[in-house]
């Protein structure tokens, strides 16, 4: 039976605050610039070469990615300069199973020591349990990571083709008209005030996936209400929340959700397939006007949906309509079935881990 040991994190790695680096210095070289949500952009020199991990230092805390190669470690992380012998696969799942926010040391921003974490007890296995460990939830995220980029394909195919026969292709005989002709914003959806239904945090949209894979029930209190076949847009800056956008298509059948004020939610209309409305949220030349429709402070802009609304589209004829929604229902039907599987393999991999790094399961 495989011996479990006990020590101190500082015992078994030692982390290092990252280095300053800001965006108008970094030179692309294909380096990824490591920050606390992920890579945040791309430099021509490296600070520690792979494999490595980091953990979030500032702003969002403590959260732990991993580079199988060369990285720059940004001044918003602490990262690893020494594993000590120990498989650096297995750290970063073991670090996934702390809650590092308990030693926040911020106040306005969220902030980790890493004098601090270094004083936390652990307990790990041999080098070999290690790897075989952090090989079977590898083997997970490898197939989930495998589905997104399917996915993200299957994305682009949606886009292309919105873009030729909407952009490109449009039929001179179609009407002039604005976004409205196709888009209904804000629709009325019911949802009684204290009833438990699904929310989903604003934090839990993603650039790189087409819908949330995490949300939780919480009872109606005021907010954006939806359904499936809405399509969420984040209406603040940065920039519409760095791109976040997310068409709901996880809830149960006549099933209503609620989120986030911040959210415009979008349906489209003309019996136009819904994921139509995704594709036209996630076109550049939309967001681009969005972003010019922002108004409020300077710290805290919003768009103003009333100018939105003024977005400029031609009206499809009816038979148009009917190709395009016969030829994307095969692509969302096939995001639809990947994204079902991506939410069972992250629920199997979540479950294992706290298992797996307990000693608990038997290898």
């Amino acid at each position: 039976m495989t011996e479990w040991k006990e020590y101190k994190l500082g015992e078994i790695v030692t982390f290092q605050r990252g280095h300053d680096l800001p965006k108008d210095k970094m030179i692309d070289g294909g380096i990824p610039v490591a920050g606390s949500n992920g890579i945040i952009g791309y430099h021509n020199q490296f600070t520690k070469e792979g494999p490595g991990v980091t953990i979030g230092r500032s702003g969002n805390i403590g959260i732990p990615h991993y580079y199988p190669n060369a990285y720059w470690a940004h001044n918003t992380v602490l990262y690893i300069v020494d594993f000590k012998g120990n498989d650096a696969k297995f750290m970063y799942y073991l670090l996934k199973t702390f809650d590092f926010t308990q030693l926040n040391t911020g106040s306005a921003v969220p902030s980790l020591n890493r004098n601090h974490i270094h004083e936390l007890p652990v307990s790990i296995p041999d080098v070999s349990t290690q790897r075989r460990i952090a090989s079977i939830l590898s083997s997970l995220d490898d197939k989930i990571d495998l589905l997104h980029r399917e996915n993200a394909t299957l994305e682009q195919m949606a886009e292309t083709l919105f873009r030729q026969w909407f952009v490109v292709e449009a039929k001179e005989e179609w009407e002039e008209g604005t976004i409205v002709d196709l888009v209904e914003f804000n629709p009325t959806r019911k949802l009684v005030k204290g009833t438990v239904a699904p929310f989903l945090e604003m934090s839990n949209l993603s650039t790189s996936t087409y819908s949330p894979t995490y949300w939780y029930d919480r009872a109606y209190d005021s907010g954006s209400k939806f359904e499936n076949g809405d399509t969420l847009l984040a209406r603040i800056t940065p920039c519409l929340e760095n791109g976040k956008t997310a068409y709901v298509d996880f809830l149960c059948d006549n099933q209503v959700g609620w989120g986030s004020t911040e959210f415009i939610v979008m349906h489209s209309k003309l019996r136009l397939h819904p994921f139509f409305t995704y594709v036209i949220a996630k076109y550049q030349d939309f967001r681009d006007f969005a972003e010019s429709c922002m108004s409020g402070s300077s710290g805290r802009q919003r768009v103003d949906v009333d100018n939105l609304k003024q977005y400029s589209m031609a009206v499809p004829d009816q038979s148009t309509v009917e190709l395009f929604n016969n030829r994307i229902e095969n692509i969302v039907s096939k995001m639809h079935n990947n994204n079902n599987q991506i939410r069972t393999l992250i629920e199997t991999r979540d479950g294992l881990l706290p298992r797996l790094m307990g000693g608990e399961v038997k290898l």
